[in-house]
């Protein structure tokens, strides 16, 4: 999927501030998201990834502007119901699933199907429609995760739950996905695996949205870098003008550079004395 110059952008900051403790976690952060762009954004812990996604998903609010203009749009709207917002942005977090650990005896199933009423599951009462049924099934399919359907959430390995997770994201077909580290405390297999399948939605023409630190999770479709230092932006722009050792080693505080590849990786180097 290209980017379409004509269309609503994707996730749109207009110097969005959010205060958490009394101090800026984001600070007048602006982002222009383009829909077909496949983007991570990287940057090392208390850098605001994880302000940035409560933002995307509504448990943050920014301070409001005092001309009234919106800090957030997403696909050109600043007011969304959950359940539609979910609809189009297809989002995958750790705190999902821990929340769905917290369940006990919920099928997997069932969880896909939470999906198209934003909940963790379905609620109890009538069976859910044919066609739920039918795009849940399509969705564990697409992740090769169909042989679980039948499981208990909490009997899953944690590369089986990801994969689980991945396919509610994907349940309502949206048109991008929102990944928070993916891939993190997965083993070597369920890490190759998790990624194959995130590169073929990517060549399907699903944006992908990456927030992490995770240099591993870089795979190649990812084309544009975002570059997050103390809640605000350090740099904004294609792969090999961000992922320099110059830009690196300022945003982590530490001399590093990145090795890209198979797999990528970022590599520290000894400071030298002057």
């Amino acid at each position: 999927m290209s980017e379409d110059p004509g269309a609503p952008a994707l996730i749109e900051l207009d110097q969005a501030r959010v205060l958490r403790g009394g101090r800026p976690a984001l600070d007048r952060v602006s982002l222009c998201l383009p829909q077909g762009r496949h983007t991570a954004i990287l940057g090392p812990n208390g850098c605001g990834k994880s302000t940035f996604i409560q933002l995307i998903t509504r448990q943050l609010y920014p301070m409001a502007h005092l001309d009234g203009r919106p800090a957030v749009k997403i696909l050109g709207q600043w007011r969304w119901n959950v359940a539609t917002l979910r609809s189009r942005l297809g989002i995958v977090t750790g705190a999902m699933h821990d929340d769905l650990l917290g369940l006990p005896g919920l099928g997997v199933l069932d969880v896909v199907l939470g999906a198209f009423e934003a909940r963790l599951a379905p609620p109890d009462g009538d069976p859910p429609p044919a066609a739920w049924l039918e795009q849940a099934r399509a969705a564990l399919e697409r992740v090769d995760a169909d042989h679980l359907a039948d499981r208990e959430y909490a009997t899953l390995s944690t590369g089986e739950a990801r994969r689980v997770l991945l396919a509610r994201a994907l349940a309502n077909a949206p048109m991008a996905l929102l990944l928070d580290e993916p891939a993190a405390g997965l083993d070597v297999v369920a890490r190759a695996r998790l990624l194959r399948i995130l590169r073929r939605l990517a060549r399907e023409g699903v944006t992908l949205v990456l927030v992490t630190h995770h240099a591993e999770e870089l795979i190649p479709e990812i084309g544009h870098v975002v570059l997050l230092q103390g809640g605000r932006v350090l740099a904004d722009g294609p792969r090999h003008e961000v992922l320099v050792p110059e830009l690196l080693s300022r945003a982590y505080g530490a001399p590093l550079r990145f090795e890209d590849g198979a797999s990528p990786r970022f590599v520290p180097e000894e400071a030298v004395d002057a």
